[in-house]
């Protein structure tokens, strides 16, 4: 027999992936058989497999020490040795942290970099706080932001958290504010609706209809998705605009692409049609603010880069509201 209280990080998650975590050797349908058959029990009760764990719970398995040391064989275990920890906390509580990603870094590792990337340092952050307290569940972001764009990023400390984060966001209950400067004289209000396709073999995101959109998707059989942005032009400078986003959906280079298509690039953007500007070859995209559907609302000031940049454009701080 063996037993296990569930930690505050692993509160609401599904009886049945943290058995799938807890035994990565073990079949799924064997997972499912055990929960059926009584042998996992909480708090000493049958339960199905999607009851939500929470915080203080009793796992019992009644299977013997061998199995089990079968069956969870492999589980990963990480080391924070070295990593930076450093991060720009925006909020947190115990179950939800918003940071700031500053430009340049990557959200999550890739190929390109494994180990300085913005969720590492949250690990190592949280490690460091003695709040890592499962090898069975790690805090993960909701929303990720290229590499060149900088804002706010929300971290589920929790599989709870997580899981709501993800589902408001699914639901379009999460509304993602954005500020940029495009090229051009951008007046009004307006929404982008054209569908995108994505073309891997050169990390580009196309509108449907547009030249070289039909090769991707027929190259990578990849299917146009719908995208909406809404935007706001809150004040024209020397031959640029400064511009609230709402991300509705969350496409990759979403806000890169329908701009380019109605012929404002983002300032620097030169991988979607944009124009190099005082020493600035990438585009100037800040995640700024965030509310949730709870009524919660964080907010990130610009960064230094994009301040000077506005200057230089004859662009001001103030046309942002409540900057």
């Amino acid at each position: 027999m063996i037993t296990r209280t569930i930690t505050a990080s692993e509160s609401g998650k599904r009886l049945h992936r943290y058995l799938r975590n807890l035994m990565p050797n073990l079949p799924l349908g064997q997972i499912y058989k055990m929960i059926d058959q009584g042998k996992a029990k909480v708090n000493g009760k049958r339960k199905n497999q999607n009851y939500e764990l929470a915080a203080g719970d009793e796992l019992t398995l009644y299977v013997n020490e061998d199995q089990f040391g079968e069956a969870s064989k492999g589980q990963k275990k990480t080391k924070y040795v070295g990593v930076n920890a450093n991060i720009d906390v925006v909020y947190e509580d115990d179950q939800l942290l918003v940071a700031m990603k500053p430009a340049g870094m990557l959200t999550h590792p890739d190929k390109s970099d494994q180990k300085d990337t913005l969720i590492n340092r949250v690990h190592a952050y949280l490690y460091r706080k003695g709040e890592l307290d499962s090898p069975l569940f790690m805090p993960a972001t909701a929303n990720r932001l290229d590499r060149n764009t900088s804002g706010l990023v929300l971290v589920g400390k929790t599989a709870g958290m997580l899981h709501q984060l993800n589902q408001w966001i699914q639901k379009h209950e999460l509304e993602k504010y954005y500020v940029t400067i495009v090229e051009g004289r951008l007046e009004g209000e307006g929404e982008l609706t054209g569908s995108l396709i994505r073309d891997e073999r050169s990390n580009r995101t196309l509108v449907a209809g547009s030249a070289g959109s039909s090769r991707a998707k027929a190259g990578d059989n990849a299917k146009e998705l719908s995208a909406v942005t809404r935007y706001r032009a809150l004040q024209t400078g020397r031959g640029y605009s400064l511009v609230e986003v709402e991300l509705v959906s969350g496409r990759t280079h979403q806000i890169r692409t329908h701009f380019q298509s109605i012929g404002h690039s983002l300032l620097g953007d030169v991988k979607y049609g944009g124009k190099p500007f005082a020493g600035v070859n990438h585009q100037l995209l800040h995640a700024w603010r965030i509310r949730l559907p709870d009524g919660r609302e964080f907010r990130a000031p610009l960064p230094d880069l994009m301040r000077r940049t506005m200057e230089k454009a004859g662009l001001t701080l103030g046309a942002l509201p409540n900057a």
